[in-house]
Parts: structure tokens; C-alpha cells; sequence
């Protein structure tokens, strides 16, 4: 393999690791819109799972099928079918990368996992009971049952060896693991560790972000990174000379690991704020973030989030406000370019990189 192919494998990695560990947590799961082709998921933490246990059902029946599973006594449920994803998921997704979902077949395939050590028999039996009795006032499909071995993995941790230190032009971004190395000592160095937010700065999204914050960032810039993830944006835009920056994020993992980052860099609180919450619904969340008062609005998220995210995002920057966007994949281009113009605001520039584009506008200053 060469090494621009090892490259790509860590990066696409990176990516689907880091999407798997974004979402909120319950208890010791894990909610993440991202997994199953377009169907919310829970997926558990352990590290020792070692039975798969995937039942084939109809995707109509899945919710009812789940539910009478975890009153049977399984902690961890895991949804795949090819049920598109309502707007309301996607917005509270923390990727770069849309899944295909194909064409939807009617079939959704439930999994949970067992230990060694648990009565599978007996747990497998009164499922298959369960199913049965349903199938006198619901369609539950084939119920086939596929039983699988998996590997003792530490998902939330496995990923790192596919994440190092590499650079963004003359930009050295560093895992918190890694040491940096004495030719790299006086450089510009950005140490990061996403944890379970989103945001290692190896995707393309994140680079043309980053590049245009480069070109545009001031010493009296004020900062808005809407799905700010690790902070690592926000975080740079300070490192540029910005005065102040704010994040926003869905994930409350947000706050633990854009602090976390923040330490290891040495930038204090009082230069960074991240809130929770989604500025596109939430009027308190564009109260607490404020009104005509950012510089810079950067948001690497989703063309479909950037839709309806550009007219409201509009009232948090200044008159000769920049407004930065990526995570829009090429077939979107035209879709996010409407949606700013429509919005008021003129199209700067455009940059590709991969199939991954980056829209930078104005807000023009009123006469």
C-alpha cells in the first residue's frame, strides 16, 4: 500500500470513528444518529463484547421490536435500515461524510451484544418467544436470527492509532498522545484529542475552514464556530489573533472536550465560551450567543443544516461580517450558494478540496 492510500485509510478512520463517537450518552450508550443507514442507533461502550446477535424485521416493526428486547433485559441496541434520514436527525448529526443509504427495502436488522459470561440461551429464547406472540397483531417480518463472534475492541479508544500528528499547510496539528519532536519545536502547533466530539482537523471540511479563517481573522476578531465539536477552529482563530471566539455545539460533549483542548494549548476561559444548544430553533441559545456582534461566523456542518442555519445566522454577524461554511459535499454547492445569497449575503469565494467545498460570504454593511 502507498502512502498516500495509508493516508486516505486513516483519514476515511478518523472520520467514521470520530462520527461514531459524537452524540449524547445514555447511561453506558451512546445515541448517534450517524450509524445505522439512516436510522438513530445505540451501540454500547463495553470493550468486551464477543456475541452478535442480529435479527432480520421489518423496518416498521423495529421500534415496537426494540423496545420489547431491552424489557427482556438487553442493554445495547443497534437499528441498521435504509429509512432516510428526517431533517431532525440530520441536525443533530456531528459529521463530515453523509451515509448512502440506497434504496429502502423494508427490511431493518436489529443487533444487541452478549457477553460470555451472560445466559444467552435463555435471554435468545425469550426474545424468540416475544417475536412469536407479536406476530399474532404484527407483521414482524422473516425474524432470522444470525449469530456472530466479534473482537474484544475499546471503540472509543481503538481509532488513535490511525490519528497522528500531521500538518494543515505550515499548521502542525498533534494528538494530546504524541510528543512533538524536537525539529517542530517553535512552530505553530495545535494539540487536539476530539475524545467524543467531533473534529481532529484531517478532513478536507476542516482544512478549507481553517484556510479561510487564516485569510480573514483580525487581532480584533470576534469568533462564532457554530458546531464547534473539539474547538479546534475556534481554538485556531485565536492562535490566528483573534480577540474572542464562542462555539456552539448539539453534543454537550462539546464543553468537556473544547476545554480539554484548550488547556493543553494554554488558552484560558476567559478567551473561549461554548454553549449548548441549537442556534437555528433556539431562541434562547441566539440570545445568549448575541446579536450583530461577530466578526466571523465559521459552521463546517452539513449542507442541509446549512440551509436553514445561513438566514438565521445572518442576525449574529456584523454589518462586513465574513461568513464561512464547509462540510458541503459537491453535489450541494449550488444548494448552500442560494441559500446564502438568498439570505442576504455575498458569495466571497468558493474553494475545493477532494469532492468538498467551502463558501465564504459577506454581510454587506447597510447604507
Amino acid at each position: 500500500m502507498s502512502e498516500a492510500e495509508h493516508q486516505n485509510d486513516a483519514d476515511q478512520a478518523v472520520d467514521i470513528i470520530s462520527c461514531a463517537v459524537s452524540g449524547f450518552q445514555i447511561g453506558e450508550h451512546v445515541f448517534s444518529p450517524f450509524l445505522g443507514y439512516g436510522e438513530a442507533d445505540i451501540f454500547t461502550r463495553k470493550a468486551h463484547q464477543t456475541k452478535r446477535v442480529r435479527y432480520s424485521v421489518r423496518s416498521g416493526t423495529k421500534d415496537m421490536i426494540s423496545s420489547m428486547m431491552m424489557d427482556a433485559g438487553i442493554e445495547g441496541i443497534e437499528i441498521e435500515d435504509k429509512i432516510p434520514m428526517t431533517q431532525a436527525e440530520k441536525e443533530q448529526m456531528f459529521v463530515d461524510i453523509l451515509p448512502e443509504t440506497g434504496i429502502n427495502d423494508g427490511i431493518a436488522y436489529i443487533s444487541f451484544y452478549l457477553e460470555e459470561d451472560e445466559d444467552k440461551e435463555s435471554l435468545l429464547e425469550a426474545v424468540k418467544n416475544e417475536l412469536e406472540d407479536m406476530r399474532a397483531y404484527v407483521e414482524v417480518g422473516e425474524g432470522t436470527i444470525e449469530e456472530s463472534q466479534t473482537e474484544d475492541v475499546d471503540w472509543v479508544n481503538n481509532w488513535k492509532k490511525y490519528f497522528h500528528q500531521f500538518y494543515v499547510d505550515d499548521i502542525l496539528i498533534i494528538p494530546s498522545w504524541e510528543e512533538v519532536k524536537p525539529e517542530d519545536e517553535g512552530k505553530m502547533i495545535v494539540h487536539i484529542d476530539p475524545g467524543t466530539a467531533f473534529g481532529t482537523g484531517m478532513h478536507e471540511t476542516t482544512q478549507l475552514c481553517i484556510r479561510q479563517l487564516r485569510k480573514y481573522v483580525t487581532e480584533d476578531t470576534r469568533i462564532l464556530d457554530v458546531g464547534c465539536g473539539s474547538g479546534i477552529l475556534g481554538m485556531l482563530a485565536l492562535m490566528f489573533g483573534a480577540k474572542y471566539s464562542v462555539g456552539t455545539d448539539l453534543d454537550p460533549c462539546a464543553i468537556d472536550a473544547t476545554y480539554e483542548n484548550m488547556e493543553v494549548n494554554g488558552i484560558s476561559k476567559d478567551k473561549y465560551e461554548v454553549m449548548i444548544g441549537n442556534i437555528i430553533d433556539d431562541k434562547a441559545v441566539q440570545d445568549k450567543v448575541g446579536y450583530g456582534c461577530y466578526d466571523i461566523v465559521v459552521a463546517n456542518i452539513l449542507a442541509d443544516v446549512l440551509v436553514p442555519l445561513t438566514p438565521v445566522i445572518v442576525n449574529q454577524l456584523k454589518d462586513g461580517g465574513i461568513y464561512v461554511t464547509s462540510g458541503i459535499i459537491e453535489d450541494k454547492e449550488e444548494t448552500v450558494k442560494a441559500a446564502v445569497e438568498a439570505a442576504g449575503l455575498t458569495v466571497l469565494e468558493v474553494h475545493h478540496q477532494g469532492e468538498w467545498v467551502s463558501v465564504t460570504a459577506r454581510k454587506e454593511t447597510k447604507a
